[in-house]
């Protein structure tokens, strides 16, 4: 605990409270504390033991705790600094506003559900309190409920959607302020390291710090680099998973080090092209997502598509171990499942073929998948997680066909031909040849015998034949969603 007394300020102060937006510049809610002129307190509340909030997973943990490091010391920077509480939020202001006197609360809003039912609760008690709270957009291009069809409903198909969003335009970023002014008296402060955000016993982190820098000036450096690098050959790159061909801004996002707004900007001189055209619309993707989940809050856990819920999925433990640790005896899927383990992070072409194994191949439960991701990606964020995994499955908005089941053999060829992401990941079939490397169990044995593998043995056997699979999944499709298995 440390308490430290500044320069004298005897105005009410303003409680700037930070979320999932750890960043200075374009930062409404901390434009707003700071215009004030008066005391500015910023405070990050860790509030995850909560009945209604879901635990961060041990690599958002990860990420958090550099991130909030990150924003401390730049803070420091603008004469502040920043105070950490463990616990409910509601009770954590409650004795904030009694300990500090402060008069304002303001943060930047979160759209899933947890965080709405929650800052719901915060700002009546604000009302019968007499303290006053205003939030602001900083994750998003638009409110949820300000993009809507010409009918007045939330749209459910990405393309319609995301062509409203480029005719509204997006609103430009602001600089954040120079300094923010400091009260007389801070109040007390946990420490990072007690919160044991990063686990050393056992250290499973060695990749994630060699792979990631968070904060801010991580996210600024990297947009940059991309904008100069990767722009341009966005749109042909981006699906080679053994290629640097996207930004791997997702986390910086998902913590708020970067806004999308800021992105947006950055493309806005750059000329017109596929590349800037296809990476603006992986933001409108994000969005999307997050508009979804917030008109349909239950979707994290409920098909989108209520037929789904009689999909007879499979319990098989085993079966789900073994896609976890990239065992499946598929040299994609396992290459994806590994880098995910390693990085906290995976290719967005991987995720998807990786996601449609577990779900088609395997028949397994879309939500086992969602919540290892949700646990394992340091990018874990509930909209874009529950999303993605139902557009794989089929049961969501503008899903997947349901038909669609990823060969990943086939995808494996496609988009790694050269084989540097299997090389990569899966090392121990690393001499096979370009052409066997990509389904092992089809080598001859001779080839097998002079790379030093041994199917069963060096690398697993396939779970299962995808020709079969395929059929399976199709057929439950057919007898219990009720839907054609056609292609």
């Amino acid at each position: 605990m440390t308490t430290a007394k500044q320069r004298t300020n005897s105005q009410p102060a303003v409680l700037l409270w930070f979320r999932r937006d750890l960043r200075l510049t374009d930062n409404p809610a901390l434009d707003r504390a700071a215009r004030t002129g008066r005391p500015v307190i910023p405070v990050f509340i860790f509030d995850d033991a909560g009945p209604s909030r879901r635990p961060a997973g041990g690599a958002s943990r990860w990420w958090l705790h550099g991130s909030l490091h990150a924003l401390g010391t730049a803070l420091e920077a603008l004469g502040s600094r920043l105070v950490l509480r463990r616990g409910a939020a509601d009770a954590v202001l409650a004795q904030l506003v009694h300990e500090t006197g402060a008069r304002d609360i303001v943060w930047n809003r979160l759209y899933d559900p947890d965080a709405v039912r929650r800052d719901k609760g915060i700002k009546a008690f604000c009302v019968e309190s007499g303290v006053a709270v205003r939030s602001f957009n900083a994750g998003l291009l638009f409110e949820p409920w300000t993009i809507r069809t010409g009918a007045g409903t939330p749209y459910r198909v990405f393309t319609p959607f995301w062509r409203r969003c480029l005719q509204e335009g997006f609103d430009a970023p602001s600089d954040g302020p120079p300094a923010l002014p400091a009260p007389a008296v801070w109040p007390t402060s946990d420490e990072l390291e007690d919160w044991r955000l990063r686990c050393s016993t056992p250290d499973w982190a060695a990749g994630l710090r060699a792979a990631w820098g968070p904060g801010e000036a991580g996210a600024r450096k990297k947009l940059v680099a991309f904008l100069a690098a990767g722009l341009e050959s966005y749109h042909a790159d981006r699906d080679l998973p053994g290629v640097a061909g996207t930004s791997r801004l997702s986390p910086h996002l998902h913590f708020g080090e970067i806004g999308p707004r800021q992105i947006a900007a950055a493309l806005g001189p750059l000329a017109r092209g596929p590349g800037p055209d296809a990476f603006l619309r992986e933001l409108g993707w994000r969005e999307f997502s997050h508009h979804l989940l917030f008109h349909n809050p239950d979707m994290a856990g409920a098909n989108l598509r209520s037929e789904f819920d009689r999909m007879p999925w499979r319990d098989d433990p085993h079966a789900l171990r073994r896609w976890q640790r990239g065992l499946t005896g598929y040299p994609l899927v396992d290459a994806g499942m590994r880098e995910l383990w390693t990085t906290g992070w995976m290719h967005n072409r991987v995720r998807m073929v990786t996601a449609s194994f577990l779900t088609k191949h395997l028949l397994l439960d879309w939500r086992l998948g969602e919540d290892w991701f949700w646990d394992t990606l340091v990018d874990a964020d509930w909209a874009n997680n529950s999303v993605g995994w139902q557009w794989v499955a089929g049961c969501g908005a503008d899903a997947a066909p349901y038909v669609r089941v990823f060969n990943p053999v086939a995808q494996s060829r496609r988009f790694d031909p050269e084989a540097r992401y299997l090389r990569q990941w899966v090392p121990e079939l690393g001499r096979l040849p370009n052409d066997l490397l990509h389904a092992p169990w089809e080598a001859p044995a001779a080839a097998l015998e002079t790379a030093g593998v041994r199917l069963g043995a060096d690398y697993p056997h396939p779970m299962v034949d995808h020709a079969a699979a395929r059929a399976r999944a199709l057929e439950a499709y057919r007898r219990h969603v009720n839907v054609p298995a056609r292609i």
